[in-house]
Formats: structure tokens, C-alpha cells, sequence
């Protein structure tokens, strides 16, 4: 790990002066991912920001009847809301499939979402990755690329997003607050929050340098049927080959992302309206112009059966999962 300096911010406007003043600098709080990078040397902040002691980490009911979720919520606390489990049970499912109980007593709401990719070859430092080191190549087209995205890749990155909430929120049509370096607060739609590779993979979210998430809006319930279904190698502490994300109502209709097959959480709103046709019509739309590789092929047809998993699971308890 390369030396670094580090400061406790005591406010908001605080913590975004300090990133502001050093250039490289980077905020932690749980640091279950920042962390593990650093000791890699993939990720070399100068400086380290705390912001622990911001006073985030409450949920809070918002004025049209959603919740405000502080950035420094932890999953753990997240998931065990009675508001979640009862409103939100999409969100509080994928949490608890996302990781240990270890990690998410320390992980944060604003982490969750900032989590970097799982790449291998992302994490192997002797290996070209534009995302690490922009230029430099995608060492996995042409390489192992099993775990990897099949659609919104680009010929620079076909990485993955590996977050579970994530999903969720997209799903729940959240909205991400911020505060810029200037002082000024900003809502972004979680639709336009993580951004697609192209020619600059390096640049994960549409975040300005410096700009620190606050807390993360859900609108008012929707109802419907709740159910989160994740796919993965193993039973546990693995992340997703296929995820779906799915708030399902009784007329049919529905809302659905899916994780664990593209750089961001993939969502297409005009393949929702493939709901009451069934699975394949609904994954047909949902994968429209997939670019998948000989290895991860198999996650085509995987995104259908989930897909039809899901729909039969919320047929059968018609009520929230």
C-alpha cells in the first residue's frame, strides 16, 4: 500500500473543501471495497476523507411518502427497516443476497453504489485494463470472460457492475443526492447515476471529482409483488452471474433489472411492456443488441429462465417476497 495522508471531515461541506483542496483524494467510510483496492495498489488515493462522523445514517420519511436513506446507512440497518421489509422488499432482499453479514454491518448505502467492478483482470495488476489504467487495453476480450457483461459493453471494457443493491434501487426508480464542490446539492435519477464504458471505462458514474453522495431518495411505493433472485456459482458471498429485480402487480405489468450482465444495472423500460407475453419476449427485448463472448454466452438464456423464475415465484405468493 503507497503512503497516504488522512483527515476526519466534521460536515459535508467539509468533506467535499477537503477533496477539493487535494487533488487524489478519496472519501471512505466502511471501505469494504476502497480498501482491499489500495492494499492491491489498483487504487493510490493521496488522501483519505472520513466522513463517518457526517451524520448520514439515518432513514428518514420523505414529504410525498418515500424514504430518504442517508449515504451512511449500513446494509445490515438498511435491510432490517421495517419500512424497507414492508415497502421496499425488492431493496431489502437483494441486500441481504449481496453479501456477508460481516460486510454488511460495515458497508454504506453510497459504497454499495460506488462498488468497482470484479474483473479479474481489473484486480491483476500485471494485466492491461482500460478501466485501471486507461490505454492500456481489455485484457478480458480474448481472456477469461466468464463472469463478465454481455450487453452496454464497448470494444474498451466488457467489465460488470457487481453491486445487488444497486439493482434494487434501479428497479425502485431511486434518485442519488450529492453535494458538489461548489456547495451546491444535486439530485441525479439513478437511471443516469452509473455511466456505460464507450471509449472511457475509467468513468463509472456521472459524479464531478469531488462530488459526495448525501443520501439516496425512494419515491413512494409502488406495491405489487416483490421479489429479488439472484444466480451465482455458489449459495453464498458470490456475485451475481444473473440477478433480476422485479416489483411486480396483479394486472401483469411490472417493473425489472437485471444484474450481473451489464457495466451498470441494466433496466429497459420498453421490455416491461413484454411482461404479460411472458419470459422470452420479455429477455428477447431486454437483451436487444447483446455482444456476448464464446464463454459467457450462457448467460443469454440464463437471463430468460431467471427471468421466468421470478414471474412464477410472484404468480404463486402474490404478495410481497
Amino acid at each position: 500500500m503507497k503512503p497516504f495522508t488522512y483527515e476526519r471531515a466534521a460536515s459535508p461541506a467539509a468533506a467535499v473543501a477537503a477533496a477539493a483542496r487535494q487533488p487524489g483524494a478519496r472519501f471512505i467510510a466502511g471501505g469494504t471495497n476502497l480498501l482491499d483496492l489500495m492494499k492491491l495498489q489498483v487504487e493510490t488515493p493521496t488522501h483519505l476523507i472520513d466522513v463517518n462522523g457526517l451524520g448520514l445514517d439515518r432513514i428518514e420519511p420523505t414529504s410525498d411518502g418515500g424514504l430518504r436513506i442517508g449515504a451512511l446507512v449500513r446494509n445490515t440497518d438498511l435491510a432490517a427497516d421495517p419500512r424497507v421489509r414492508r415497502d421496499y422488499g425488492v431493496l431489502s432482499r437483494a441486500l441481504l443476497a449481496g453479501a456477508s453479514g460481516q460486510l454488511r454491518n460495515r458497508a454504506t448505502t453510497a459504497g454499495n453504489l460506488l462498488q468497482r467492478t470484479r474483473c479479474p483482470y481489473f484486480y491483476d495488476t500485471d494485466q492491461p485494463c482500460n478501466k485501471r489504467q486507461p490505454g492500456s487495453g481489455c485484457s478480458a476480450i480474448g481472456g477469461m470472460s466468464r463472469p463478465l457483461a454481455v450487453i452496454g459493453v464497448s470494444d474498451a471494457c466488457i467489465a460488470s457492475h457487481p453491486s445487488d443493491m444497486a439493482v434494487a434501487m434501479r428497479a425502485l426508480d431511486a434518485t442519488v443526492e450529492t453535494l458538489r464542490v461548489d456547495g451546491q446539492p444535486r439530485r441525479i435519477p439513478i437511471a443516469d447515476f452509473h455511466r456505460l464504458p464507450g471509449n472511457t471505462p475509467h468513468i463509472e458514474t456521472t459524479l464531478q471529482p469531488g462530488e459526495l453522495i448525501t443520501a439516496v431518495t425512494l419515491p413512494r411505493p409502488v406495491g405489487g409483488t416483490h421479489v429479488y433472485h439472484k444466480v451465482r456459482d455458489r449459495a453464498s458471498y458470490a456475485f451475481a452471474l444473473v440477478s433480476v429485480a422485479a416489483i411486480l402487480q396483479r394486472d401483469g405489468s411490472g417493473r425489472i433489472a437485471v444484474g450481473g450482465i451489464a457495466p451498470k444495472p441494466w433496466r429497459v423500460e420498453a421490455a416491461e411492456s413484454r411482461l404479460r407475453q411472458g419470459a422470452p419476449a420479455t429477455a428477447q427485448a431486454l437483451l436487444a443488441g447483446a455482444k456476448p463472448t464464446a464463454e459467457n454466452a450462457f448467460k443469454l438464456p440464463l437471463v430468460e429462465r431467471t427471468l421466468a423464475a421470478v414471474l412464477a415465484q410472484a404468480q404463486s405468493t402474490g404478495r410481497t417476497t
